[in-house]
């Protein structure tokens, strides 16, 4: 999570037999933990995998995805800085919206998306190379090693 600029999402458990917290702990928690970005309690501590997966290594993935715009940006021929500045405010401006609107990223994506279009030839060259399924294989491997992980440390 790319702690200290205050748009974390932090996890913790609720219910579990490992972690009994009353309300008055739990208002402590969210205080501390609120500071930094929005708290998401987890009923149950398997979850934590998955809450690992997606939120914990999260920011690597977007970051792999900038790097790859940025790529093809200068593989086009724009300058390094126009290709990051591009990047960026691409993702930050999709953000926001997907944050605001509170419609599904498939209705976004595809009030994006013309018929014939750029945008519908790049993402049909994605679903061929089957970019989504690749995303989803990945968190599912960053969640079998957390497990692991938690395997490991839980011997002692």
């Amino acid at each position: 999570m790319p702690y200290g600029l205050g748009r974390e999402t932090w996890s913790s458990i609720r219910g579990s037999s490992a972690l009994h917290v009353g309300s008055g702990g739990r208002a402590i928690a969210e205080k501390i933990m609120g500071a930094a970005g929005e708290v998401l309690w987890i009923e149950r501590e398997e979850d934590l995998d998955a809450v690992t997966a997606v939120s914990g290594s999260g920011p690597a993935y977007v970051f792999y995805f900038i790097e790859a715009l940025e790529r093809a940006a200068r593989e086009l021929g724009l300058a390094a800085d126009a290709a990051h500045r591009l990047a960026l405010g691409t993702f930050a401006g999709a953000v926001k919206l997907a944050a605001q609107s509170g419609e599904p990223p498939e209705t976004l994506r595809s009030r994006v998306t013309s018929k014939g279009g750029t945008t519908e030839r790049a993402l049909k060259s994605m679903e061929v190379e089957r970019v989504k399924e690749a995303i989803v294989r990945a968190v599912r491997a960053a969640a079998e090693r957390s497990r692991e992980l938690g395997d490991e440390l839980g011997k002692d």
